[in-house]
């Protein structure tokens, strides 16, 4: 179909087909459409053909367009600073949308469930995080510190920085949880060292480590240290 979006039927355009039919019905293209705002006149392409230009060059599950920068994003010809700005902007929301999720999660019961939920956050992070759990003394979450953000070693993840927030939020004991970017949550000699590390600290700091998660990426990629007997 040829020109702009105003141009087509009333019922083929992706504002009012949201209006008519809910957000849950338009395609991955048509969503972008609608962050996209409007075409490009040099190419002569609307925001769908932009929208799924953007699919065609990451992929229809979204996963690589959202973990892209902003130039990578421009790469894509049609595509300024402005409308990749706003796809940028569109996707953190997204995540931090997610990340509040937690506060509305009484506690975790297993590493399965630690696992489902930090999955999607990080199975397409280029970069390897430490995060901490704080819970109470029944197990409730209380809130979640990310404590490192690169390659883990025990300069970076260090006792102080993990239990500072610890002991200001009152904490009876933690989760810790990190990502491999590589994949393998298989855990290294770094990360056995660590855990062990913080393990101690905390049965001196009267806060007990319950359990140190890896995710990897798949849907049964992960590995926790209590089920494999390492803690």
């Amino acid at each position: 179909m040829t020109g702009g979006i105003r141009e087509w039927p009333e019922d083929e355009r992706p504002r009012e087909k949201m209006h008519r039919q809910g957000a849950a019905n338009l395609t991955n293209a048509e969503l972008l459409a609608l962050i996209i705002r409007t075409g490009d006149t040099a190419t002569g392409k609307s925001a769908i053909d932009l929208g799924r230009d953007l699919i065609s060059h990451f992929g229809e599950n979204l996963r690589e367009l959202g973990s892209a920068d902003i130039s990578e994003i421009t790469a894509i010809k049609g595509i300024g600073p402005a409308k990749a700005t706003g796809i940028k902007a569109a996707f953190t929301l997204s995540a931090r949308f997610q990340a509040r999720k937690l506060e509305l999660l009484d506690r975790f019961t297993s590493p399965r469930q630690v696992f489902d939920y930090f999955h999607h956050e990080f199975r397409d992070s280029r970069k390897e995080y430490f995060l901490v759990l704080l819970l109470d003394g029944k197990n409730r979450i209380i809130r979640r510190v990310q404590v490192s953000e690169g390659s883990l070693n025990q300069s970076i993840v260090h006792p102080r920085e993990v239990f500072i927030p610890a002991v200001k939020e009152s904490a009876a004991a933690m989760i810790l949880v990190h990502n491999h970017p590589t994949g393998d949550p298989a855990p290294s000699p770094e990360d056995i060292a660590i855990t062990r590390r913080l393990k101690e600290a905390g049965e001196i700091m009267g806060i007990k480590v319950l359990d140190h998660i890896i995710i990897g990426d798949g849907e049964d990629a992960y590995l926790s240290f209590v089920e494999r007997g390492l803690l």
